[in-house]
């Protein structure tokens, strides 16, 4: 009896590491698929045979790779690929399980191109998935997108019409040099020539996107997701300043970088930063780090704090006995 994989699956399987690794050499190709070198070659005729351009390059930096313009056949997904990928769309997009969404009316033209039996599983779990939107996430437009992420691509300069929170717009020339998804928003991680200094832009409020003719370099030791992190703590309405009565290297772990910067003093340590919502600093941030602090600046966050401890406060309150019939 026949084990393992047929030739036919095992030339598919070539044909994918040639797709995935260029410049794959003979014994490399024979470890990936679990046959002999002798074998391997044989596969890549196959191939060939089949009308596929295979071309080897000799020496130490050769190997096999596909000829320019080759025309490959379909995408073939694995069950796990489909319904991974299922899986992932529904969970960034939850409108997706409507096939009459932008991105839905995509997922049903990838699973009604998929083999008969992992379609079905696929479209099954679209079907009887259920998904919430996160309250949090902000959907920027495609369009727009792609024409920020080009011009990251292309390194050049590009003019944004920008809507602020409160509604004002305004025009930027910027140099994007990232595009940055945390927690469900996009970002547009760019220096602004307006402001002279990084700035982040939500790209969800971008309304209008023109390239310029000017280039730009980003920064060589650029880190775009820290970048962010650290933008995001910074230059906001109301400043911020805790003392927390613990180390450093006890409380850093807790604290997430767009709280502000995070330094020693002495044996205790400082958090200094800003926040456009001080009660969201104090509620959901401040409240989770376990070691006891002190607002040494801002109004604001110190208001704050002391709503949030008095809504605690009162709920360890005794409530008064309640009057019963009789008494």
């Amino acid at each position: 009896m026949r084990t393992g994989p047929s030739p036919t699956a095992r030339a598919l399987r070539a044909l994918e590491i040639l797709q995935e690794r260029p410049g794959v050499t003979a014994d490399q190709l024979a470890s990936l698929l679990g046959v002999t070198e002798r074998a391997a070659r044989r596969y890549v005729g196959i191939l060939r045979e089949a009308g596929i351009t295979v071309e080897s390059v000799r020496g130490p930096y050769g190997g096999y790779r596909l000829g320019r313009g080759t025309r490959l056949p379909p995408v073939v997904f694995t069950q796990e690929q489909a319904l991974g990928l299922v899986m992932a769309v529904l969970d960034g997009q939850p409108a997706a399980i409507d096939a009459d969404d932008l991105i839905g009316s995509a997922l049903s033209k990838v699973i009604r191109a998929l083999p008969d039996s992992i379609g079905r599983q696929a479209a099954a779990l679209r079907a009887y998935a259920s998904a919430t939107p996160d309250r949090h996430s902000a959907r920027p437009d495609p369009t727009t997108t792609s024409a920020l992420v080009a011009a990251v691509a292309d390194r050049r300069r590009v003019l944004v019409t920008y809507r602020g929170r409160s509604g004002e717009e305004w025009d930027a020339e910027v140099d994007p040099w990232a595009v940055v998804v945390r927690y469900g928003r996009w970002y547009l991680l760019c220096h602004s020539y307006r402001a002279d200094a990084i700035r982040t832009y939500r790209i969800d409020r971008v309304r209008a996107v023109r390239q310029m003719p000017h280039g730009f370099t980003p920064p060589d030791d650029l880190d775009p997701v820290a970048a962010l992190e650290e933008n995001l703590g910074a230059g906001w309405q109301y400043r911020t300043r805790v003392l927390f009565d613990a180390s450093w290297e006890k409380v850093a772990p807790w604290i997430r970088p767009p709280m502000g910067r995070l330094e020693p003093d002495g044996e205790r340590c400082v958090l200094v930063g800003s926040t456009r919502n001080p009660a969201m600093y104090a509620q959901e941030w401040l409240a989770a780090v376990p070691f006891d602090f002190s607002v040494e600046e801002g109004p604001e966050l110190h208001a704050a704090v002391a709503t949030v401890a008095a809504r605690f406060s009162a709920a360890l309150s005794p409530s008064p006995p309640e009057n019963r019939p009789g008494d």
